[in-house]
């Protein structure tokens, strides 16, 4: 899975951690709603991580088109609000 991380780049994300992947996102739905500011931005940090930590940069000069786009490192609750909504970004 294309994962892009804005203001970053792309990711080539494995399969097998699409599930961790939506975990992290449904706890950052639960988090959004409870307007948590602490807890947002920990759960953040830890999908981002994920993302960076297990998968792979896509070059800058390849074109690929994104699967999932995650927010920006810097993202405010509030404009988190309009992301995290329902199930998420994660589909699943």
């Amino acid at each position: 899975m294309i994962v892009r991380i804005l203001t970053e780049g792309q990711y080539d994300l494995p399969g097998a951690y699409i599930d961790d992947l939506n975990a992290i996102d449904n706890e950052l739905v639960d988090v959004v709603a409870a307007e948590d500011q602490e807890a947002f931005g920990s759960v953040l940090k830890k999908m981002l991580d994920l993302v960076r930590e297990h998968g792979t940069p896509v070059p800058i000069d390849e074109l690929v088109e994104s699967d999932l786009v995650l927010p920006e490192p810097d993202i405010t609750l509030l404009e988190a609000e309009e992301m995290f909504v329902g199930e998420g970004l994660v589909p699943g």
